[in-house]
């Protein structure tokens, strides 16, 4: 049976509105970070500024443990193989460890060397380090959420990482608050209450694949071919990653020079940023795990494999049970395309007015110095005009990783370097301004150009059928 119209907005929508909770709980632990030191003055924001950045490179960096794992479970769980679609979602979480583990000391190692190269020194270099190192022993936490949370929207479960982590932003109030305050830490309080946020909530998510897996009698111990294979399905989508956090880290290096009043506005402006943009990407991931799913359908289908709902799976050829394709309606892949683009689109522009008409008042959410505030009002206006542009590109990136398309998005990712870097670049010689009107000029470039050349170079790909095969 084909999905009609209307149920298939309602199931857009009952994957994106749980996905909401669990996207933003990275960038609502950087908000809280941010007015929770925000407080403390405005050395300890700029070198929170800093630290977030690197924090959110390293981590952003393996994100692809979640889209990868996403693509490939609900590939394999709309073709019927549910059991596969876990084998991969536990190597994924093995693999989740090991990197995890790695980064982990290597962050708390080269913590210094990595803020002087950024440019800070003095104080605001020792609060930058304080975070990072205390922040260093969540990383494998963190990644183990992304693999969990990738597993579970597979099989179109995004209920259990939204308990998850509204659990652990509320948690994470609760510890920075009581070391930053009570214990009286400083910086460090908060890198170390999101690394505990993040280890427990690591432990939660994990528990229900774990137990879903051995259900299914998938064994749990880890493969070298299944590490491989996820790493290798990865790989693309690391180095569409890196571009992206090479343009967030020229944009923080470019207001780095402009000043510690611009730093610590770029950084209420990131917070605010990085919320909107995980908020429109809740409509990516439901197109994600839903174009996954079709496209397992359809493999099914031409592969002959697919059964009607009731029947009886035949045995394959080497003996084995063939999989039971998904339960799921069939799901039009013009169509899942098309209302997810109208929704993600919708979405960014009233997120833009919305952001537009609070640009007064949100930044003495952060901060109460004068000149920080006056500083971040104005870019707040470039930013939220850019959203409706933000909601079609997550969107396209969605699709584009729900079909496998991991190598053009590493492709295009360096394409849009070209046209952005030269700018940040001029924006850090403070042309054609400096101090709060440099910091506006930068994210006009960042909101429009480079978003708008992930816009093009995203879009003419959805808008042709490579992708689909």
């Amino acid at each position: 049976m084909v999905l009609p119209a209307r149920a298939l907005d309602r199931r857009i929508l009952s994957l994106a509105v749980p996905a909401l909770g669990a996207l933003v709980a990275e960038p609502l632990f950087v908000i809280i970070d941010s007015a929770m030191v925000g407080h403390l003055g405005a050395t300890s924001l700029a070198g929170l500024s800093l630290a977030s950045t690197v924090l959110t490179t390293v981590v952003g960096l393996f994100v692809f443990l979640a889209y990868a794992t996403t693509a490939t479970t609900s590939r394999l769980f709309g073709a019927g193989d549910r059991g596969g679609g876990l084998r991969a979602g536990v190597d994924g979480l093995w693999l989740a460890t090991l990197l995890g583990a790695a980064a982990a000391l290597l962050l708390w190692s080269t913590a210094p060397w990595v803020t002087g190269a950024l440019g800070a020194d003095g104080e605001v270099a020792r609060a930058s380090v304080a975070y990072l190192r205390a922040s260093a022993p969540g990383l494998p936490g963190m990644l183990l959420v992304f693999a969990a949370t990738g597993t579970l929207r597979g099989l179109l479960d995004t209920r259990t990482p939204f308990v998850v982590a509204t659990a652990g932003a509320v948690l994470n109030v609760g510890l920075n608050a009581t070391f930053l305050y009570v214990v009286g830490m400083g910086v460090a309080g908060s890198g170390l209450g999101t690394a505990i946020t993040q280890t427990l909530m690591a432990v939660a998510l994990v528990l229900p694949v774990v137990l879903t897996a051995r259900t299914q009698g998938v064994s749990l111990a880890p493969r070298c071919t299944g590490l491989g294979a996820s790493l290798g399905a990865g790989a693309p989508l690391l180095v569409r990653t890196l571009t992206l956090r090479v343009a967030v880290l020229a944009t923080v290096w470019a207001a780095t020079a402009l000043g510690e009043v611009p730093l610590a506005a770029h950084q209420v402006v990131t917070s605010l940023w990085t919320f909107t943009a995980f908020c429109l990407d809740a409509l990516a991931i439901a197109a994600q795990a839903l174009i996954g799913t079709a496209l397992g359908q359809a493999d099914a289908a031409a592969g002959g494999g697919r059964v009607e709902d009731g029947a009886e799976p035949l045995p394959a050829g080497s003996g084995q049970p063939a999989p039971v394709p998904s339960r799921e309606p069939s799901l039009p892949i013009d169509a899942v395309l098309r209302r997810s683009l109208a929704w993600g689109v919708g979405t960014g522009a009233v997120t833009g007015v919305l952001l537009a008409a609070l640009s007064p008042w949100l930044p003495r959410v952060f901060t109460s110095d004068p000149q920080v505030v006056a500083a971040v009002a104005p870019v707040l206006l470039v930013t939220a005009s850019a959203l409706p542009v933000a909601g079609a590109v997550f969107l396209f990136d969605g699709v584009l990783m729900g079909a496998g398309d991991g190598v053009y998005l590493a492709k295009a990712g360096v394409v849009t370097l070209v046209p952005y870097l030269p700018l940040a670049l001029a924006v850090h010689s403070r042309w054609p301004a400096g101090g709060a009107a440099g910091l506006v000029w930068l994210w006009a470039a960042f909101a429009w150009v480079f978003m708008g050349a992930r816009l093009v170079t995203t879009g003419l790909r959805a808008r042709s059928d490579a992708w689909r095969h």
